[in-house]
């Protein structure tokens, strides 16, 4: 994800435990597998692994990004990380399951995530969505979809929409990166929820206004 950048420097652990390397995951965890050469497929399996040691933890997440995206059917070519969302206050429990499960957890200066990797791919733990916290009503929205050979929460259509609409801005402004997942997804989208989201700023309100030249989505409701 990056929303804010993507810088991997490490900062003071929280918690008040060392950092650990583990270059990679345990048999128990990882098995016998050897990483794909395809980018794709070893993010895919990166994104199995952890949303797996989360499940099998109790830990409330949902998978969010390009790879959400990729489950709900949007695109089938993945080329950054994998990204997932879990609440504020179970961060820490979170990346305590992650050091046990072998992997190295990093603290950057941002204050709104943790990072690792597995099988040499990023993932991201979010604990907000462009400025927005991740919440419980958020998680109870996620679907419980394939990603692959694995069930896992995905954040809703609506929500992922929502979040990358919502990353727009003066910094950080691709709107041909998103313009792909909003025609895969425009079915299973809100619309009138992601405007009342982020329609009010200057360039969110543009990309919705270019899916409406487009003919991606309808004209809104109040201004037809």
């Amino acid at each position: 994800m990056t929303q804010h950048g993507d810088d991997r420097a490490t900062a003071r652990d929280t918690s008040g435990a060392a950092l650990r390397l583990a270059t990679v995951l345990p048999p128990e965890v990882a098995g016998t597998q050897e990483l794909p050469r395809d980018r794709t497929q070893a993010i895919l399996e990166a994104a199995k692994q952890v949303g797996a040691l989360l499940k099998q933890n109790g830990h409330r997440f949902a998978l969010a990004g390009s790879v959400a995206a990729y489950a709900h059917g949007a695109g089938t070519n993945l080329q950054h990380d994998a990204d997932f969302c879990v609440r504020a206050e179970d961060a820490e429990a979170v990346a305590g399951t992650l050091r046990e499960g072998g992997l190295e957890v990093l603290v950057p200066p941002e204050d709104w995530l943790l990072k690792t990797e597995c099988f040499g791919q990023s993932i991201d733990i979010i604990f907000e969505l462009a400025h927005r916290p991740v919440t419980t009503e958020m998680l109870d929205r996620a679907e419980e979809m394939p990603v692959e050979s694995v069930v896992m929460p995905v954040l809703s259509a609506t929500d992922l929409v929502a979040s990358l609409v919502s990353a727009f801005s003066e910094h950080y402004c691709d709107f041909g990166a998103v313009l792909p997942v909003a025609r895969a997804l425009r079915e299973k989208v809100d619309w009138e929820r992601v405007r009342a989201e982020c329609g009010q700023e200057p360039m969110p309100a543009a990309f919705l206004f270019l899916l409406e030249r487009l003919n991606v989505i309808a004209p809104s409701k109040e201004h037809p």
